[in-house]
């Protein structure tokens, strides 16, 4: 038995002191030079919360950060390789993003001698290279996304051990070093979004093992590098960069390329290149690079490729057929003179396929019979007046013209002052083409690299407020990875004044990489460039500042069209990869002249139509019965007059002009007196004679053919006392009598004891309708 236990008692003990053993060798110390080191390093990059009272190398959190989802661009980690005799470690690895470190470059990495990466990309790290990083064994070297400047040194040359070297998102500048070529190692060089300027130099086509090169937006000069040399690259990105074309006819010798985008070259026209043997092909961009002609074939044998973006150049003819390319999920031919009809293999593709065929001249008869989302055809087919055209446009004629447009971009309903702005909250996508309430909307095209595509990343919201009495529309903003457009419709043609409002709000003002961003953009209004490298931050000095351009623009057509469009400057990893684009606020449109009154609604306009009409022929009505009226009264007064006249009366016949101006218009001057059937008057005719003029009053109810026939009986009667009949007038619906005038022994005097004679009223000359010598009775007694 005790040998049994002291077997079990050597066995436990051997194993406790392996297992020791092993915890000491995992725990190893470093030495005291590289904590010193660490030390240093902490001081000038002004990193604080290092714990020197922990042990760097045994992994806790001070030293090697968990990783959190609430920051996922953080990350705190130190590596160390403790395989060395006697439990010694060395630092190996260094990992400090996202961080805000506002030092410097620390030159004491190089006391770190078996260091083989520094990762500080994201901090707000100012100076440049320092020279004692020319000695270390860096393999990788990421300092991206920080505020470096100055030149590349040369000493840069002597870094050979260098694999990765990122230097991306700085403020670098002038030309690069032929010693870069020295780095014979490097497989991936990033040097985008900085200001390096020059030539390319040929030394580093020394540079053989490539496999990803990245020198987006930059100012260099020449024609674009032949890429002959690096047979092994896999991507390749040179967007923006300030070379010209043409495109080199070397590309067919990189069979390796799995994406290749290119864009923004200035120059000369090329033609597509021959893109053959390049199978492994997954991302093909080729945008605003002045190509001419048609698709190469050789686009066709690509058929694992998933992006194609041949937008805004002069490819003309039908598209090529690339119904064997089965993979794609996004097409953007956008901008080019594409003619014919539009391929069904393309329009019939899965309907998550984004397809953007925009500002082309197809027949508008190869228009497909649905409509969906992600296909845009936003003038895409030749056509004089686009906003008409085509059957997913559903635009109406234009009822009345609009005389102002004001849009919220990105935002819902805004009121300033006494002016709404639209909401504009459903334009976002990839190819998507939205038209709103008639007269206005948008064209989206584009797809974010780098970055997983979200609709969200078309949208801006803003976290601060904006001081003003309009910041209200500065708090959401419309993002594009490429290219929109807002367009208006059915304006009334002449000057307006377009005020396009912009505010950045995704990159913020404080000592941190989210400040860093910048944005960079061109603008066209009417399909003319009207700002190029427009950066709002920069005119507007800061960021979360209102900056309104205002000009004066002419509406022709009807149309207005404001495009923003990205061309590879800037940068596109702050706050986070895939930040960048085009931003707008808010559009407001307003006429320079003075509309005319508001106009009724199309079914106010018919009611007043027809209230028009019925009145106009309610007034014709009326007129005619009038002119029916008169025209009875007429025929019947001329009927009286040849009555008269054919009765061969021995009197005359008066115009009631005549007898208007007898009796000076029946002054009542000339008034004798009045009876029961009218008043009479002394006149005096032309020739001087002296009538006395009985006008029959409208009390009488004799009529018109009575008074003819009395007029004939009277004219034929002959007494010693019976006054003279002169003759009468029918004129105007007047029925008058004109007697001799008698003064003095006259038979009114006689009859009534009166000063004056008056003719017998008429009354009493034909009191009762019996036959003529009743009537004479009274006059002979």
């Amino acid at each position: 038995m005790p040998t049994i236990f002291n077997f079990f008692l050597i066995f436990f003990t051997i194993v406790i002191c392996f297992t020791a053993g092993n915890i000491e060798a995992q725990t190893g110390q470093l030495p005291k030079d590289e904590v010193e080191a660490l030390r240093e390093i902490a001081a000038q990059l002004g990193k604080k919360d290092w714990d020197f009272k922990l042990n760097p190398c045994d992994g806790n959190s001070n030293w090697s950060t968990p990783k959190r989802k609430d920051m996922p661009l953080y990350i705190n980690t130190l590596e160390c390789n403790c395989t060395f005799p006697d439990n010694l470690c060395h630092v190996e690895n260094i990992f400090l993003r996202g961080q805000d470190l506002s030092g410097v470059l620390p030159a004491s990495l190089a006391k770190l001698p078996y260091l083989k990466i520094i990762d500080l990309n994201r901090n707000y790290l100012s100076g440049t290279i320092p020279p004692e990083w020319a000695s270390t064994k860096l393999e990788l070297m990421a300092i991206s996304n920080n505020r470096l400047s100055g030149h590349v040194p040369e000493y840069i040359g002597n870094m050979t051990s260098l694999v990765r070297l990122s230097l991306e998102t700085n403020l670098f500048n002038g030309s690069l070093p032929a010693e870069v070529g020295n780095l014979v190692n490097l497989q991936m060089l990033n040097l985008k979004a900085n200001n390096f300027t020059g030539e390319w130099p040929v030394e580093l086509n020394n540079l053989t093992k490539l496999t990803e090169l990245r020198i987006s937006s930059n100012s260099f000069v020449g024609k674009l590098p032949n890429f002959e040399s690096w047979k092994n690259l896999q991507m390749l990105e040179v967007e923006g960069s300030g070379f010209e074309g043409p495109l080199p006819p070397s590309f067919s010798v990189l069979t390796s390329l799995e994406e290749l985008r290119i864009s923004d070259l200035n120059g000369v026209a090329s033609e597509f290149p021959s893109l053959t043997n390049m199978t492994r092909m997954s991302a093909l961009v080729l945008r605003s690079c002045n190509i001419h002609g048609n698709i190469h074939d050789s686009v066709a044998e690509m058929v694992i490729l998933r992006f194609l973006d041949l937008s805004f150049n002069k490819l003309e003819g039908g598209i090529a057929n690339l119904e064997g390319v089965t993979k794609m999920e996004a097409t953007y031919l956008t901008g080019n003179d594409f003619v014919g009809r539009i391929p069904d293999w393309l329009t019939s593709r899965d309907t998550r396929n984004v397809i953007d065929l925009s500002y082309n001249k197809f027949d508008e008869s190869s228009e497909p019979s649905t409509c969906r989302d992600n296909l845009n055809l936003f003038r895409s087919f030749k056509v004089e007046n686009f906003v008409e055209s085509g059957k997913c446009f559903s635009a109406s004629p234009c009822s009345e013209d609009k005389y102002s447009l004001h849009i919220n971009c990105g935002g819902g309903n805004v009121t300033v002052g006494d002016t709404t702005y639209i909401a504009d909250e459903d334009s976002a996508g990839a190819a998507k083409f939205v038209y709103w309430k008639g007269n206005w909307g948008t064209s989206s095209t584009g797809h974010f690299w780098d970055t997983d595509v979200s609709l969200n990343d078309h949208k801006a919201k803003n976290v601060s407020a904006i001081k003003g009495d309009e910041s209200q529309l500065y708090m959401t903003a419309h993002l594009s990875p490429l290219s929109m457009t807002y367009f208006g419709r059915c304006l009334a043609n002449g000057n307006y004044t377009l005020t396009l409002h912009f505010a950045e709000i995704v990159y913020r003002d404080n000592q941190s990489f989210q400040s860093l961003g910048r944005r960079i953009f061109d603008v066209y209004v009417q399909d003319k460039l009207k700002f190029k490298d427009f950066d709002i931050e920069r005119l507007a000095g800061g960021v979360d500042k209102a900056l309104k351009e205002k000009f004066n623009v002419t509406v022709k057509d009807k149309t207005l069209q404001v495009r923003f469009q990205y061309a590879g400057k800037g940068t596109t990893s702050i706050p986070s990869r895939g930040n960048y684009g085009p931003l707008v606020s808010a559009i407001s449109l307003e006429a320079n002249f003075k509309p005319p009154p508001p106009q009724e609604t199309s079914s106010n306009q018919k009611k007043k139509i027809l209230i028009v009409a019925g009145a106009v022929t309610s007034s014709l009505a009326i007129v005619l019965m009038i002119f029916f009226v008169a025209w009875k009264k007429r025929r019947n007064r001329k009927l009286m007059e040849q009555e008269l006249r054919g009765l061969d009366l021995q009197t005359g016949i008066f115009t009631f002009r005549q007898i208007k101006a007898a009796t000076s218009n029946f002054d009542a001057a000339n008034k004798l007196g009045e009876g029961g059937f009218g008043s009479v008057y002394k006149g005096t005719l032309a020739d001087g004679t002296i009538i006395a003029v009985k006008q029959l009053s409208s009390k009488s109810r004799q009529g018109n053919r009575e008074f003819v026939n009395e007029i004939g009986m009277m004219s034929g009667l002959h007494h010693p006392n019976l006054v003279r009949l002169y003759g009468c007038c029918v004129d105007r619906n007047q029925l008058l009598l004109v007697y001799e005038y008698m003064e003095n022994n006259n038979l009114s005097h006689l009859l009534f004891g009166k000063c004056y004679f008056s003719i017998l009223d008429f009354d009493m000359l034909y009191l009762s309708r019996g036959s003529i010598g009743s009537r004479l009775s009274i006059f002979t007694g």
